[in-house]
């Protein structure tokens, strides 16, 4: 099948060599991908090491699983799936979820983040950096990625309630800190 659709840069004959572990296809994977895989990757984590660190092991699984790739649907897609799934299970290994009792759930209203057009992207990245690793990382899930509360709790193993609440907390701590500014 023609790998036109996947990336303009990742043709045929490098997508097979891929599959067999050629280090400069890998390579040629590497920095057509990186960037973006990158910029997920800073989202999720507390600083640019630990970015890093989820990157290299991102793009380790990447390699490792090529073979899985079944040309449905986006390589670029496949690969972010792979990523997400590589910095939740570091954020796993390093947090205890922040949960709150459902009734607390109820009594706080969602917040509207206004006023983030008027910040740098930098500045936004920094704000989100600085929320806890769960409240950023549910954060960044529903609000970025797109996943739904069922979803990200599922992802997660939390309930649905922890997973809503930690988005209300995050919210209300980003409007915080944009009031603040």
């Amino acid at each position: 099948m023609p790998l036109s659709h996947i990336s303009t840069t990742i043709n045929d004959d490098t997508f097979a060599l891929l599959q067999l572990g050629e280090p400069r296809a890998q390579r040629q994977l590497y920095d057509a991908f990186a960037p973006k895989m990158y910029a997920l990757c800073l989202r999720y984590s507390s600083g640019r090491l630990e970015a890093e660190d989820m990157l290299q092991e991102g793009f380790i699984k990447v390699f490792q699983n090529i073979h899985l790739f079944r040309n449905e649907g986006s390589l670029e897609g496949w690969m972010r799936r792979i990523f997400v799934t590589t910095v939740i299970e570091n954020i796993r290994k390093r947090t205890f979820w922040q949960k709150l009792e459902s009734s607390a759930i109820d009594r706080e209203p969602e917040t509207e983040l206004s006023g983030f057009e008027y910040l740098s992207l930098k500045d936004l990245l920094k704000m989100i950096q600085g929320l806890s690793d769960g409240y950023r990382t549910v954060f960044n899930l529903y609000v970025i990625e797109g996943y739904g509360h069922a979803e990200i709790a599922k992802l997660l193993n939390i309930s649905e309630g922890t997973s809503k609440s930690q988005l209300s907390r995050a919210k209300q701590i980003l409007q915080k800190t944009l009031l603040s500014r």
